[in-house]
């Protein structure tokens, strides 16, 4: 029987998640088809309840707005996701009680992954832009590079409840001001990592140009479409590194893919190059 796997989110054609995971599967030898599939919080526990019932489902990648959403749609949550309340991950398992649904996060992974990548693996003083699911997951990702304190600069401060949780359970201390005040101390940081949706960081971007100060920290850009993002552009000119978006969407992907084929160790160097082909991203350093 072939498999199922797929990424869900509103809205969700634009995703480059299908193009990696395919590329995976393909080098591996794997029968695992993937799709992308437009879901709204409002009908995702309809969509979890109709594929119960579907056989062959081995994996979903979740994106926003539905990864603090499919906390309560899955049987278990696992890992660094019960802590953060993040759930971007589901796997499928058999049990002598039927089909079970787990509940995991990789974009943590992800992140310290495409961090490192970039040369930093380390963060005394970090910014983090936004304030939801994925600021969650950047917080557990910095505590892992030995961050002690992070600011946290927001658009509307009353939709800051993962982040705030997050920071709660990881003994993170947390400054959480508003977006309008980010530009100098976005500029001055070692890290900064923006969770902002596309275009949401060009007033700030604007801002730290104005400045006309040097950026000497590394900046990571979750979104990746379009690219290069303003702020990115701003910070490359300012001296800094840019990590884009597709680096932390690869190696959560990664980490996805290990547990959708349930082979981990094959999932090596070579798959990471396919993947790394399938989005233009260069291939990896070995």
């Amino acid at each position: 029987m072939s498999l199922r796997a797929a990424v869900l989110g509103h809205p969700i054609s634009h995703s480059k998640s299908p193009a990696l995971h395919l590329a995976a599967y393909g080098q591996l030898g794997a029968g695992i088809s993937y799709t992308a599939i437009d879901v709204t919080e409002e009908l995702l526990p309809s969509f979890m309840r109709q594929i119960r019932h579907q056989p062959g489902w081995c994996g979903l990648s979740v994106t926003m707005p539905l990864k603090t959403a499919m906390l309560d749609e899955v049987d278990e949550v696992r890992g660094v996701a019960r802590t953060l309340g993040v759930v971007n991950t589901v796997t499928f398992e058999d049990t002598a009680n039927g089909l079970r649904t787990v509940g995991s996060n990789t974009d943590v992974t992800g992140i310290v992954n495409a961090l490192c990548h970039a040369g930093s693996a380390a963060s005394p003083s970090a910014v983090i832009l936004g304030g939801g699911g994925t600021a969650a997951s950047a917080v557990a990702a910095l505590k892992e590079l030995g961050t002690e304190t992070v600011q946290v600069f927001v658009r509307d401060a009353s939709r800051t409840a993962d982040v705030r949780a997050a920071a709660d359970r990881l003994g993170m201390a947390l400054e959480l001001r508003p977006l309008a005040g980010a530009a100098r101390p976005t500029a001055e940081a070692d890290v900064v990592i923006s969770t902002l949706p596309p275009r949401a960081a060009d007033g700030l971007a604007a801002e730290i140009a104005a400045l006309k100060t040097a950026t000497p920290g590394v900046l990571l850009d979750v979104a990746y479409d379009p690219w290069p993002s303003l702020i990115a552009s701003v910070w490359q000119a300012g001296g800094g590194r840019v990590v884009p978006g597709l680096e932390m969407l690869l190696y959560q992907a990664v980490e996805q893919v290990r547990l959708f084929t349930r082979r981990g160790e094959d999932v090596n160097a070579a798959v990471i190059d396919v993947m790394c082909d399938a989005v233009g991203l260069a291939r990896r350093a070995l």
